[in-house]
């Protein structure tokens, strides 16, 4: 903006992207661990509650790298300072994860949606597959820029890198850049904008949070699903999305159940070199009160291999979708990965788990069938 408003400030060099800068304006972990040691001893809590704290913000603010070949990533300052005020005050974690200083960066990504294609550059964005990729940042964004250029993918994507709510990934085998959601934290901002894309309006969310209510307590899943075949598979009618598969299915299911407050929501989360669609586990804190850790697999059949018109399919019963031969080999397939990731789930987790877990297959966007695992 500078350099488009004044006749000087284009001799200014930036120095930001440089590997040796990279932990510059972020904490590293070993920062982070010290200081939450600190405060766990103020409120006189065991090594443990420590290390449980930084686990809670490794997961939620950790991941911003200012350099695509250099590691570890550092953690952002504005939420880490957030968190650790709120637990070194009242010796609890904020039951918000997100500042309110930051929820500004709505507006970003609000921004990003209302360009041509740029509904889609949120979706993948979510979903990472297939990853962003660009061949490198843009680096103009004055008046003119803003006003008159094209705002193509690597424009779009730039422009939500510098605002820090995508990061750099490392690179494709090309040499390309990839990038990626940061943390959950911002993950969040992303969510509540697929929801707006999405959902026909904000009565539709309310009308789903009695069914998600039911799942979260007492495993109950199909309201949900019946909720979604009845309202909200509906709206893909008039939508033009590039995708119809299984990456749809759980984007409709993230966002009626994410849920910061009681979860640690995490779409594709690493489990051993392995990747699960949805998991949500219940945050530490919030152990003591009736909820579920959850575990999901999506699986999609397209209407076409299963010989069916969309009228055809909604026309039959709940046994009759189930009994069709492409949703049964997606459920077997679903199974089989979900007894792997439950595995490492309680494993990782040990006996406070109380995990449930559902292989889930979308037929079109018309039926679904499910069962648990």
């Amino acid at each position: 903006m500078l350099s488009d408003l004044t006749s000087g400030y284009n001799v200014a060099r930036n120095i930001y992207l440089q590997a040796g800068l990279q932990d510059l304006c972020g904490f590293t972990e070993s920062e982070i661990a010290a200081a939450l040691s600190q405060v766990a001893r103020d409120c006189q809590f065991p090594p443990e509650r420590a290390a449980e704290a930084l686990m809670m913000m490794r997961t939620f603010y950790n991941g911003y790298r200012f350099n695509p070949d250099v590691e570890p990533p550092v953690y952002n300052p504005t939420l880490a300072i957030y968190f650790m005020q709120e637990f070194q005050q009242d010796c609890r974690y904020p039951s918000s994860m997100l500042d309110s200083n930051l929820a500004m960066d709505r507006g970003k990504i609000a921004y990003i949606a209302s360009l041509p294609h740029g509904g889609q550059m949120i979706l993948d964005a979510v979903n990472a597959d297939p990853p962003i990729v660009l061949p490198a940042l843009s680096d103009r964004f004055g008046v003119e820029d803003m006003l008159t250029a094209v705002k193509d993918a690597p424009f779009m994507a730039s422009f939500l890198y510098y605002f820090g709510v995508l990061t750099f990934a490392g690179r494709i085998s090309t040499g390309e850049l990839i990038l990626s959601i940061p943390n959950v934290v911002v993950r969040r901002l992303y969510v509540e904008r697929i929801q707006d894309l999405l959902l026909l309006n904000r009565q539709m969310l309310d009308e789903g949070r009695p069914p998600a209510r039911t799942l979260w307590q007492h495993g109950d899943l199909g309201s949900l699903c019946a909720f979604i075949e009845q309202r909200y598979f509906k709206v893909f009618a008039n939508r033009d999305y590039r995708w119809a598969n299984e990456l749809t299915v759980k984007t409709v299911f993230l966002t009626l159940l994410f849920n910061d407050i009681a979860y640690i929501v995490d779409s594709e989360p690493t489990l051993e070199r392995t990747y699960a669609d949805l998991t949500l586990i219940v945050r530490p804190e919030m152990r003591q009160y009736q909820l579920l850790d959850i575990l999901f697999e999506f699986k999609y059949v397209a209407l076409a291999d299963a010989g069916l018109t969309g009228e055809q399919a909604r026309a039959l019963s709940a046994a009759e979708v189930q009994a069709l031969a492409p949703i049964q080999a997606r459920l077997a397939e679903a199974r089989a990965r979900l007894q792997g990731y439950r595995q490492v789930l309680q494993q990782r987790y040990g006996e406070r788990l109380r995990l449930r877990s559902y292989a889930i297959v979308s037929l079109g966007f018309d039926r679904l069938a499910w069962e648990e695992v």
